[in-house]
């Protein structure tokens, strides 16, 4: 995730519709019609994005027929544009026409859906996506020169399928996202069929992928569970880090764009996500002077190379004039009137001022900074001397990021003093105590995630921001996009309390005390003589998972005896794999190993 991840950060708020084939020069930029053009040409495409994410079980057939018939009314509505469903919106004609599909709401289990209209019906289609996609069957594997000849067979079918096969194994991914990565697809495709090595491009792809999953997937869960006002408060920190010149006055302008485009984006509405945030690129580079001087030449560039340009961009240095602390929220008499006056805009300015001031926090910390000051006035402003009270701001702030230091601290010493595989170990068994509830798979997801984030970070100069930054988005991952996911008690309440305060949250867990393991280890732990042929990665994964399960089985275990499984597992696997009968050997071992 390097470098990647932490520029993720940003890209979910500027990587807009600067994909695929967009011709456009830069007096076009603003104009709606680019956009309408860009998404007619592109409707197959979004359809299959739609489809693929809404009803993820779906065939590749299945999904390749809604094309033609979303391909074949957008070319209707192209020749008549009076016709009675051109003036809806494409959404709720792909839904329409997805039900009307004869007997694939009963197939795919989505008839309730089909019952609703408009809104409601979205929702339902929303609710309906699943993030763990275990169910489906592995990724379709070809040779390089198979897939060479698919490509020069039929660019379009390669396309589709690669979308498909994408989309429908990430639903809350953005559309535009999705379509980016379609043509990083096209340009690996043809790097690789002239160089024949498939490695030479995939992984930035991939890479690419997982940092905007990780982080569209959090800010949305923030807006579904804790509603547009956190989701405002994340957008004030990042913007106002990344441009700490614009003027208030001009940072809630472009917020308004910004906070709008989220519905659509989040809600799964491809076209209005891509509309909304053509808006939001616009806005940036008609105000580019008041807003950042690092972006004059990304502005200058054409679509699709301008919003890369901008993503990339380094954040704007800090105005010479700006002053290392704002003296009106903390040293001003009037504070409680002000606050009083208009508490939202009165909390925006705070968390604006603050934000800008301190590039070197992390989204997360900047959120909770902003808790503690809203939660100081509700207290000093029933004071008899409000001043004597919040003058003290400035201690509780540090005192905050200190705590917030401390865990980040105490994480890197874990990178420094375990081995990365001991690392793992580490939060897998950590994961796994706190929340046994998730599939094996999630939770071996979460424990290497947690690893890439710590490798990464701890060695920077920016390693608390960065490390904060990103296991708040294995926090988000676990804790999911859905309001109504459920886990235990007391990951819920960590999950749903308080976005900025998650993290300390989950520091302070222990092992779920309402988990009852299964009374068999049948299926669990099932071992075959083919282990012994499996490549060294996959032969991990086994490990991971055997740790897992165990922990799951017999939760009473303590930290040191989990340590020594993995070693012992491995010891297993090679005495096993040397013997005349290996699976008998394991039938053996392994009951050995669970109940030593």
């Amino acid at each position: 995730m390097k470098q990647l991840t932490l520029a993720g950060f940003v890209i979910f708020l500027f990587f807009l519709t600067e994909s695929l084939t967009l011709p456009t020069k830069l007096q076009d930029v603003d104009d709606a019609s680019i956009t309408q053009k860009f998404i007619e040409e592109n409707i197959g495409y979004i359809t299959v994005i739609a489809f693929s994410q809404y009803v993820q079980e779906a065939s590749f057939e299945e999904v390749d027929r809604l094309v033609k018939i979303m391909t074949k009314y957008k070319g209707q509505c192209s020749g008549e544009v009076t016709l009675p469903d051109c003036p809806r919106l494409t959404n709720d004609i792909l839904l329409e026409k997805t039900c009307a599909v004869k007997g694939l709401p009963q197939k795919y289990n989505f008839s309730h859906c089909c019952s609703m209209v408009d809104l409601e019906r979205e929702r339902c289609f929303f609710h309906n996506k699943k993030s763990d996609v275990g169910f489906l069957p592995p990724l379709p594997t070809l040779d390089l020169e198979e897939k060479c000849q698919t490509y020069k067979n039929n660019r379009e079918s390669f396309l589709n399928n690669c979308i498909y096969e994408v989309s429908r194994r990430n639903p809350f991914v953005f559309a535009p996202t999705l379509l980016t990565v379609a043509t990083r697809f096209e340009e690996m495709a043809k790097t690789c069929c002239e160089e024949q090595d498939i490695k030479l491009t995939a992984e930035p792809v991939i890479q690419y992928l997982k940092a905007l999953s990780s982080y569209q997937k959090n800010v949305c869960g923030a807006l579904v569970k804790f509603g547009p006002q956190v989701l405002k408060s994340i957008n004030i920190a990042i913007l106002s880090q990344k441009f700490p010149k614009i003027e208030f006055k001009e940072l809630t302008s472009l917020l308004e764009d910004v906070s709008s485009k989220y519905e659509g984006c989040c809600e799964g509405d491809a076209v209005k996500c891509i509309r909304r945030r053509s808006k939001i690129m616009s806005h940036i580079c008609s105000k580019q002077d008041s807003i950042s001087s690092k972006i004059k030449d990304c502005c200058e560039e054409k679509i699709p190379k301008r919003g890369e340009c901008i993503i990339y961009s380094n954040k704007d240095d800090r105005p010479k004039d700006l002053s290392l602390r704002e003296a009106k929220f903390t040293e001003n008499e009037n504070v409680c009137e002000q606050r009083d006056a208009n508490p939202d805009i009165f909390m925006a300015e705070f968390l604006f001022e603050y934000s800008r001031r301190h590039p070197e926090l992390s989204t997360p910390e900047l959120l909770r900074i902003a808790r503690v000051y809203e939660d100081l006035l509700e207290e000093c402003c029933t004071t008899e001397n409000p001043p004597d009270c919040y003058g003290n701001a400035e201690y509780k702030f540090n005192e905050t990021t200190q705590r917030s230091l401390k865990i980040v601290q105490r994480e890197c010493e874990h990178v420094q003093n375990l081995g990365k595989d001991d690392l793992k170990y580490h939060y897998l068994i950590k994961f796994t105590k706190i929340a046994p509830q998730l599939s094996t798979e999630e939770l071996t997801f979460l424990g290497k995630e947690m690893v890439t984030a710590l490798t990464t970070c701890c060695t920077l100069s920016e390693e608390f921001a960065c490390v904060d930054n990103l296991v708040d988005l294995v926090i988000g991952e676990l804790c999911g996009i859905n309001e109504n996911r459920s886990i235990n008690p007391a990951v819920d309440h960590c999950c749903k309390t308080d976005f900025a305060f998650r993290r300390p949250c989950f520091e302070g867990l222990e092992a779920d005390k309402t988990y009852v393991p299964p009374s068999t280890s049948q299926g669990l732990f099932t071992f075959h003589a083919d282990w012994c042929q499996a490549h060294k990665e996959e032969l991990q994964r086994k490990k991971d998972r055997f740790l897992v399960n165990l922990v799951k089985l017999k939760p009473e275990l303590g930290g040191e005896e989990l340590q020594s499984l993995p070693t012992d597992f491995s010891n297993v696997v090679e005495k096993c794999c040397k013997a005349e009968g290996p699976e008998a050997c394991f039938s053996e071992e392994v009951v050995r190993l669970l109940f030593h």
